[in-house]
């Protein structure tokens, strides 16, 4: 059976990503109450890492609950993943480095790198982040987390060519359709899926805008519209 890298959305902002090696990284999982989740958290049973951007609760909800059910490593601020920690009842084994990362450092496991980045916006914990990760097979998958625009993306993607890069597009909490647009071309990001958008009455409920100015500034880059439970390989 030929290898193939999928990646599934779980709504919002949170996705499952499955290397061609068979490793499972799940981003920001908020099922639980979440009105568009294609299905429960504990119908996820298998994960190797859980990457939390921010301790909001649409981002991580449900992070603590699926470590426990799949033994999985945790990757976070020290005093985000401290409060996962707790409300988990956690060993330091399922912690990243037994106490979490910051802003620039690098965690490698089994030939994927996973590497923390800066966010502009709010968290009850910590710093907001983002992360680079690495796969395998050097795809390289950019999650912006909550983020505004800045310009250091741009020295991002000169250090981490951008296979993919998971954008938010809602406005109000995040970039809107024509910063995150901008976002894009700043990585040099070859394909976008954009998220964080619909969930809430007061966010861009679709990507149109997003992906008609792209196909006008950025004819390039290919949008991929992922819906939630759906999945694309790459």
């Amino acid at each position: 059976m030929e290898k193939s890298l999928k990646i599934k959305s779980l709504g919002h902002a949170g996705f499952q990503i499955t290397s061609e090696n068979g490793r499972v990284i799940i981003i920001d999982p908020w099922l639980t109450e979440n009105p568009l989740a294609p299905f429960k958290a504990d119908e996820i049973t298998k994960a190797d890492f859980v990457l939390v951007t921010h301790d909001h609760f649409d981002h991580a909800a449900d992070a603590a609950q699926i470590l426990k059910a799949t033994g999985s490593l945790l990757i976070g601020m020290p005093e985000t993943v401290e409060r996962i920690k707790q409300e988990g009842d956690l060993p330091d084994s399922q912690i990243v480095f037994g106490m979490g990362m910051n802003i620039g450092g690098t965690v490698v496991f089994d030939g994927i790198s996973i590497t923390m980045t800066q966010a502009f916006h709010s968290s009850q914990t910590a710093s907001p982040t983002g992360y680079i990760i690495k796969l395998e097979n050097g795809f390289t998958i950019y999650h912006a987390g909550d983020t505004g625009i800045f310009y250091s993306m741009k020295i991002l993607g000169e250090l981490y060519p951008i296979d993919l890069a998971l954008l938010p597009i809602g406005g109000v909490f995040t970039m809107d359709p024509l910063q995150a647009s901008l976002a894009a071309k700043l990585l040099g990001a070859k394909k976008v899926i954009p998220m964080h958008y619909k969930t809430f009455p007061i966010l861009e409920q679709d990507t149109s805008a997003f992906e008609k100015i792209i196909k006008e500034e950025s004819p390039g880059i290919e949008v991929v519209v992922l819906e939630p439970g759906n999945e694309v390989m790459m």
